[in-house]
């Protein structure tokens, strides 16, 4: 199916993005979650793209941000990674997050590679009907 998948990609100019591109992707996120669950906010700071850091200055600053603005990436409950894909040559991988209430969350993470590396160039929260688990 893949295969398929990707011959019709390649007929329409598409890029499907490859598997060990995304389980770098994954893995940059799951890492940065994970540091927000130990409140190790330099080590999560490491994993946003040069951008974000110059916009927020500093780790403490980038804490403050995700805890008011992203509780539910400060502290899930549940991490489930849906499709990566491509808009604009921009990579971005839906994330859907359920927080300790049960409430499910949809996030698109804009990723960028520098140097070889990952990093997560922004988050938008999408808006979901109001479902809980």
């Amino acid at each position: 199916m893949r295969q398929i998948l990707l011959t019709f990609a390649l007929i329409l100019g598409f890029a499907l993005p490859a598997p060990a591109q995304e389980a770098d992707i994954r893995a940059t996120i799951t890492a940065q979650i994970e540091a927000f669950k130990l409140d190790d906010f330099s080590e999560a700071f490491t994993y946003a793209s040069p951008n974000i850091r110059n916009i927020f200055r500093s780790p403490e600053n980038f804490g403050r941000m995700v805890q008011q603005g992203y509780p539910m990436v400060w502290r899930p409950a549940e991490l489930r990674y849906l499709d990566l894909r491509e808009v604009a040559g921009n990579l971005w991988q839906r994330v859907q997050i359920t927080d300790a209430t049960g409430r499910v969350h949809l996030l698109d993470y804009q990723m960028i590679q520098i140097d070889g590396d990952w990093r997560i160039n922004g988050v938008q929260l999408l808006r979901t009907p109001d479902v809980s688990a």
